[in-house]
């Protein structure tokens, strides 16, 4: 074991060295404002493309029963935290009510254009909140939230999960997509935990050893299904994901 951890340590130290221009700037306090507006809004929308044509019939077949958690006026208000680019708009059914939320206020022009593509829709508003504080929303307002790439970054995931849990009127879906920590003995879980401190400051925060079922089994739904899947990205140290959906 102290020899693992001593080996984490030194590959750490290497990367950090390897990847030290961005740590200077983030000491400077440049990093995460150039981040957070010109370098994550671009590598999200590469990435979220990528992503979405490696998991297209998953995605097809998780929102493939939304329609069924429609409200008593047979309309479908969905809260979609973390929206980003827009990536997810081409798989929610016609008419849905969308409410987009990011903590991120920069991916206006790739938005915009996921927006145009997709007038399908109806874009209800669009809210500048961390997913822990969704208070402009109001409790047990929607029928669906959805979360996708997005539980590994936020601050705090039991937060997030209750506030979910909030938003959502009484038999409400949540569904989920995220890349996870791979299993403990795995080469692969080594290193997500040796490119972790860089990964998260390089992508904004993400991280790579979350083991984000647990949190899910822990909250207070009803119902829960998941499943653990391999995405065949082409970055291998996210390739691990959970998919499902859970009932309040």
């Amino acid at each position: 074991m102290e020899t693992t951890e001593a080996s984490i340590l030194l590959f750490r130290a290497c990367l950090a060295l390897l990847a030290m221009p961005v740590y200077l700037l983030s000491f400077l306090g440049l990093w995460e404002p150039f981040c957070k507006k010109v370098f994550f809004p671009f590598i999200l929308k590469k990435l979220s493309a990528v992503h979405n044509r490696k998991t297209l019939k998953q995605k097809q077949e998780l929102f493939r029963n939304l329609p069924e958690f429609a409200g008593a006026s047979g309309e479908l208000k969905l809260l979609e935290i973390g929206t980003g680019c827009g990536a997810n708009f081409q798989f929610y059914p016609p008419g849905c009510k969308v409410t987009c939320t990011d903590i991120n206020p920069h991916f206006q022009q790739s938005l915009s254009q996921s927006m145009k593509e997709n007038q399908h829709l109806h874009y209800e508003r669009f809210l500048v909140a961390a997913a822990e504080d969704l208070s402009q929303v109001p409790s047990g307002s929607v029928d669906a939230v959805v979360c996708t790439l997005v539980l590994c970054s936020v601050k705090d995931i039991n937060s997030t999960l209750k506030e979910v849990l909030r938003v959502l009127r009484s038999g409400g879906a949540f569904y989920f997509l995220e890349h996870v920590a791979d299993d403990r003995s795995s080469w692969r879980y080594f290193w997500q935990q040796i490119c972790y401190p860089t990964w998260k400051l390089v992508f904004d925060g993400c991280c790579l050893t979350r083991e984000i079922w647990k949190n899910l089994e822990q909250a207070n739904f009803s119902e829960l299904k998941l499943q653990h899947i391999t995405v065949p990205l082409p970055w291998p140290l996210i390739k691990p994901h959970i998919i499902g959906h859970a009932v309040k």
